[in-house]
């Protein structure tokens, strides 16, 4: 796959996209490119949706850019690793720190669970796919990870493919070397759930009914206790260096 290219303005839109395809821009988007930006009619960005790759499309428009024109393709739509990022709900600022580097990470699908000691009820929905996009428009990323509505953990045991690992973070669980635990498990991946508990940690019944649960990898992270948000990155970063798309060639 061509190399991104992060010397362009990049641009989601919520919109088909094929040579010579005319898209409107929104108030906020027009915004952001004229006033923010400061580019003008005749300039060129990267567009891209999720779907259809990366294009490359003109500005036009008179006080300020309202249209796009797209011009070519520059990179072919990929994939995401079939990895999922299941969390306790934080607050705002973590929560959106959490979703970005989940993002960047590679992760397809944020899947935010309540658990006992969950500290924040509700979820904005809204916010997470912004922050979503956000990280992708950044990263050069061309898929966008999925944002499910929470459920309460029981709830998500219960529904979740049992041929998925879960990878299932836990400060009491014996401090040994994460990389060993998770390269015995290399063989047998067929989709990976990993699971970071809230603020307070796991309840002694949620722990127990986790470590029931089928092709569960009680995985401890060292012997510091980390943050929810920092312990999400560290995590993703171990299973994709040693089971996820790290290990192999560049996605074509």
């Amino acid at each position: 796959m061509p190399l991104a290219d992060f010397s362009s303005p990049r641009l989601y839109v919520d919109a088909d996209l094929a040579a010579g395809a005319g898209i409107p821009l929104d108030r906020n988007q027009s915004n952001y490119l004229g006033n923010v930006l400061r580019l003008s009619a005749g300039g060129t960005i990267l567009v891209f949706n999720g779907r259809d790759g990366e294009w490359r499309a003109a500005l036009s428009g008179r006080k300020r850019p309202d249209h796009l024109q797209v011009i070519a393709q520059t990179r072919p739509q990929d994939g995401l690793p079939d990895l999922h990022c299941v969390f306790a709900p934080l607050k705002h600022a973590r929560l959106d720190y959490m979703v970005q580097k989940a993002v960047e990470m590679g992760a397809s699908t944020l899947q935010p669970v309540l658990t006992r000691f969950t500290q924040v009820a509700r979820v904005n929905g809204m916010r997470m796919r912004a922050n979503v996009i956000e990280a992708a428009e950044q990263c050069g990323i061309l898929s966008l990870a999925a944002v499910a509505e929470p459920v309460p953990l029981e709830r998500w045991l219960g529904q979740r493919e049992d041929r998925r690992l879960l990878i299932f973070c836990d400060e009491a669980a014996e401090t040994a070397s994460p990389v060993a635990a998770l390269q015995a498990e290399a063989a047998a991946s067929q989709g990976i759930d990993v699971l970071i508990g809230p603020e307070g940690g796991f309840a002694e019944d949620e722990r127990a009914l986790l470590l029931r649960q089928p092709k569960t990898l009680r995985l401890a992270l060292g012997p510091r206790v980390l943050r929810a948000d920092t312990a999400a990155v560290a995590a993703l970063a171990l299973v994709q260096a040693v089971l996820g798309d790290w290990t192999g060639p560049r996605r074509a």
